[in-house]
């Protein structure tokens, strides 16, 4: 674990709010949120600190880690992409990916090289459209909680614009080289390609990413500063959020290259890492 610095432990005093990450962050392998973390959250709560929720997950599947939490805020799904207040119903961001881009990330995937190995998932209004009911799908859907709906050709399903395009491969490499050849692609102000686990590609729209959202939550709705956000995550995709966070947590089971933009490494997920941070700067 890394250490803190005196800095950091005066301005662990401010933080007013906290962001968790979903998967592999405040829920492991049991798919749910254990007893010590959720203790943690809620002395942190009566405490008066905020939590909010920002995941790569579609906002229903996200739903249920909301409210376990009692968060009051809105909740950012989709890497941020859509922002909604579960309260009022009122959705405060929605950004999503173009028709012309959606066909042509389309037409990458399937290529006769890549079609066989990808489950393509496009993500429409809350809903999960499929082009088939893959093993990898159905694992899934499984864990998220949702009913995918099978369609065929997925270009059936454009008729609105997607909030999120993922590819899931058990193969990490087929990941790693779609991630590579598609970031030549498209510039960051075209598109925002990030794995939030190491089988999941993903695309959003270009202003999309967990530190813009974060950043939305917090100055713009909470009028709060960089430096009252604590932020705990454990991939990729939550990289932007701990550079903005005034303390950025990453865990113990994050990849080295998310370790090494954190101020601090918890332990991991299975030892309940996000309840240790918890407990050492706010409680």
């Amino acid at each position: 674990m890394q250490k803190v610095s005196t800095d950091n432990q005066a301005a662990a005093k401010d933080i007013k709010l906290l962001i968790l990450d979903i998967d592999g962050t405040i829920a492991g392998h049991s798919n749910t949120i254990s007893k010590p973390v959720k203790q943690a959250i809620i002395a942190a709560q009566a405490r008066g600190i905020q939590v909010a929720i920002a995941t790569g997950r579609m906002y229903c599947s996200a739903l249920r880690f909301h409210q376990d939490i009692g968060s009051t805020l809105p909740l950012m799904a989709y890497q941020g992409a859509w922002i909604q207040d579960p309260i009022t119903q009122k959705i405060h961001r929605h950004w999503v990916v173009s028709r012309e881009i959606a066909h042509q990330l389309l037409d990458y995937f399937e290529q006769p090289e890549l079609r066989s190995l990808l489950s393509v998932h496009f993500y429409i209004n809350d809903r999960l459209y499929v082009r088939e009911l893959t093993r990898e799908t159905k694992i899934y859907a499984e864990r998220s909680g949702i009913i995918p709906i099978p369609v065929g050709d997925l270009r059936q399903a454009l008729t609105n614009e997607p909030t999120k395009i993922l590819a899931l491969s058990d193969d990490i490499d087929v990941i790693d080289k779609l991630l590579g050849n598609l970031r030549r692609q498209y510039t960051p102000a075209e598109l925002y390609l990030t794995t939030s686990v190491a089988t999941f590609f993903e695309a959003t729209n270009a202003s999309v990413n967990k530190g813009i959202a974060v950043r939305y939550l917090a100055e713009e709705l909470l009028g709060l500063q960089l430096a009252n956000v604590m932020a705990i995550g454990d991939n990729f995709n939550d990289v932007e959020m701990l550079e903005y966070a005034g303390l950025g947590v990453a865990m113990g089971n994050a990849p080295a290259g998310v370790q090494a933009i954190a101020k601090w490494v918890a332990p991991s997920v299975e030892e309940d890492g996000a309840a240790v941070a918890i407990e050492k700067f706010l409680l």
